[in-house]
């Protein structure tokens, strides 16, 4: 569950939350947030919150039972459905943040006094912000691209099993 937790920082992620998806993963039965509780090492109010979190993202899954007030949590194990929403979830906010960083910083330089300002050191700025920019832009394009591969992967598939509809049920001619 470690290595899940430390996996899960790499994407930006709490490790706790990694743990518990970890956790979830790799049980053969559906968990509580007490049998997490005991597995991540981490209280219930904590658990909740990433719960929530790996909800959101559709990576976990919640289920009742009748008479049970308990909830019962289950992992997704479609791990290119898992990446495609984080990748949706993450990409769009984070590459806008940066590009939008690195624009300010450039509009900052256009903006300095040209008599007072060091011009090889506002240029050699300049041509780094640039490659940065240009860096975030060429990223942005590379998981855009994966994600229409990923939905074109999928619309190949509903159209190869005959499923026609968005809740992927097949419609029988």
């Amino acid at each position: 569950m470690q290595g899940l937790g430390r996996i899960a920082e790499f994407w930006g992620f709490p490790k706790a939350m990694g743990a518990a998806y970890a956790a979830i993963y790799l049980s053969p039965v559906a968990l509580t947030l007490d049998d997490l509780v005991d597995a991540v090492g981490v209280t219930k109010g904590a658990l909740s919150i990433h719960m929530r979190g790996l909800e959101r993202l559709g990576v976990v899954h919640k289920d009742s039972r009748t008479g049970d007030r308990k909830d019962y949590y289950s992992a997704d194990t479609d791990f290119w459905g898992v990446l495609r929403r984080i990748l949706q979830e993450r990409e769009k906010r984070e590459f806008d943040r940066a590009l939008r960083s690195v624009g300010e910083c450039l509009a900052l330089l256009d903006a300095l006094p040209k008599k007072n300002a060091d011009v090889t050191l506002v240029a050699f700025w300049r041509e780094r912000l640039l490659i940065m920019q240009r860096f975030f832009d060429t990223l942005d394009r590379i998981v855009g691209s994966v994600l229409a591969m990923e939905h074109f992967r999928q619309s190949a598939l509903d159209l190869l099993l005959g499923v026609h509809s968005k809740k992927g049920k097949k419609v029988e001619p």
